[in-house]
């Protein structure tokens, strides 16, 4: 027998974000099929969902309905929901309309901040404090995620210490949590281990996620590689949808149903059903009305017994 040393947890948790990242790219879904989306998703078992985004409805059409998503969410408790903000107008709608769970974005170069945000990184940065405290006066809490963590379409290669630097910031500023983001699906696998390791000693105690897009074949690699590395919070979209609108070239984040695949066949937990996350991926596939990108929602889950050897 082959012996090789691959240390894995025992679970994973899993946030989806196909209704947020997965749809923003998309041409507008009406709210009947994105509520069947939820439906299908919740239904998965995955206990974490990143419902929507509160930002301006002219520069992501496809989220001009977040209120009316937020109003439905009490339909499926037990789900800890969440939107991403852009700034604090966006933390003050999200709250309003009964999401107190917050993701906001800062990224980590400024050619990405400017074409997403309209600011540079140090003045996003600013806005962590205040949006902090209106997520926890909402008796909820806030997470930044580190755009253009490794690479930027604009700036090119990210510095590890540019990283580090806006991580310590954000983590003082109140964040209580970190997700490093690979923007447009450039990183791979000792790249990631890297530059977890630097944030990790630089904020020590805080929880660091990853959020990977796979633009370029490596983003179950490094999901892989991240796990290895000790994180168990990972992002990732039903069917491989998403995409980041300002920042050219990037493409699908990696496809749930793949990540569910690859840990669950690895004996990691994810606490969510595979044939129930392809049922999703076929409503989703429904709702945006073109063929999904994942591969393995096209090759139809596991088609080989356990016990059987193929041919």
């Amino acid at each position: 027998m082959i012996e090789f040393d691959l240390v894995l947890p025992t679970a994973v948790d899993i946030r989806e974000v196909g209704m947020r990242d997965g749809l923003q790219l998309e041409e507008p879904v009406p709210l009947e099929a994105k509520l069947q989306m939820l439906e299908a998703l919740v239904a998965t078992g995955v206990r974490r969902i990143e419902a929507t985004s509160f930002v301006s409805p002219k520069a992501v059409p496809a989220l001009a309905d977040a209120d009316r998503v937020a109003a439905e969410l009490s339909r499926w408790p037990g789900v800890h929901w969440s939107a991403l903000v852009a700034n604090a107008r966006g933390a003050v709608r999200a709250v309003d309309a009964g999401v107190a769970h917050l993701e906001y974005v800062v990224s980590a170069t400024d050619g990405h901040s400017r074409a997403n945000a309209g600011r540079t990184t140090a003045e996003a940065l600013a806005a962590v404090g205040e949006i902090t405290g209106l997520a926890a006066g909402a008796g909820g809490s806030l997470e930044v995620i580190i755009a253009t963590a490794w690479d930027c379409p604009f700036d090119g290669r990210t510095p590890i210490s540019r990283t580090v630097d806006v991580a310590r910031a954000a983590v003082t500023a109140g964040a209580g949590r970190l997700c490093l983001g690979d923007t447009i699906g450039t990183t791979t696998p000792l790249s990631v281990v890297t530059l977890l390791d630097d944030v990790r000693r630089a904020c020590p105690g805080v929880a660091v996620g990853v959020h990977f897009h796979d633009t370029r074949g490596t983003g179950q690699a490094n999901a892989l590689a991240a796990i290895q590395a000790g994180v168990i919070h990972l992002d990732s979209s039903i069917g491989g949808l998403g995409g980041c609108p300002f920042a050219p070239g990037a493409s699908g984040n990696i496809a749930t149903e793949e990540l569910v695949y690859m840990l669950e066949e690895s004996g990691v937990s994810t606490g969510l059903d595979l044939d129930a996350v392809l049922a999703a991926a076929r409503v989703t596939e429904g709702a945006v009305g073109h063929e999904l990108p994942s591969s393995l929602f096209r090759a139809g889950g596991r088609s080989v017994p356990r016990s059987g050897v193929p041919t």
